[in-house]
């Protein structure tokens, strides 16, 4: 297996689905290093999933949403760490429900994270 460099990481916040192994591997086909934090400011609900191939691959029919919420609010998770390509992966694996967002983690991090695509883009 070939090893990324460092260099060329993006950090990807997950709170949902892709901290699992089973769905690491089959959309990255590796696991990936991770390490904990969280997304201030959001909160999430669940997002009933009508994609059979994404039910299959997650084992779940609902995936948590993180959705803005109050400054007091946060959403626990985990950061990833994933290449550009593996960034795009992610992106073919989430639903149109889910945008990938910019956003700044409670360590500081600047992270992606996929936030709910009826929030309004800050």
């Amino acid at each position: 297996m070939a090893t990324i460099s460092t260099a060329t990481m993006e950090h990807l916040f997950s709170y949902g689905t892709l901290q699992q192994p089973g769905v690491q591997l089959a959309t990255f086909g590796r696991l990936l290093d991770s390490r904990p934090d969280q997304l201030p400011g959001y909160r999430l609900a669940l997002l009933a999933i009508d994609d059979a191939q994404l039910v299959a691959t997650s084992g779940k029919t609902h995936h948590p949403i993180a959705s803005r919420g109050e400054p007091t609010d946060s959403v626990p998770g985990a950061v990833l760490a994933v290449s550009l390509e593996e960034l795009r992966q992610a992106d073919g694996y989430e639903v149109a429900d889910y945008r990938r967002e910019r956003v700044t983690l409670a360590s500081g991090l600047q992270a992606w994270a996929y936030v709910d695509a009826r929030d309004a883009a800050p």
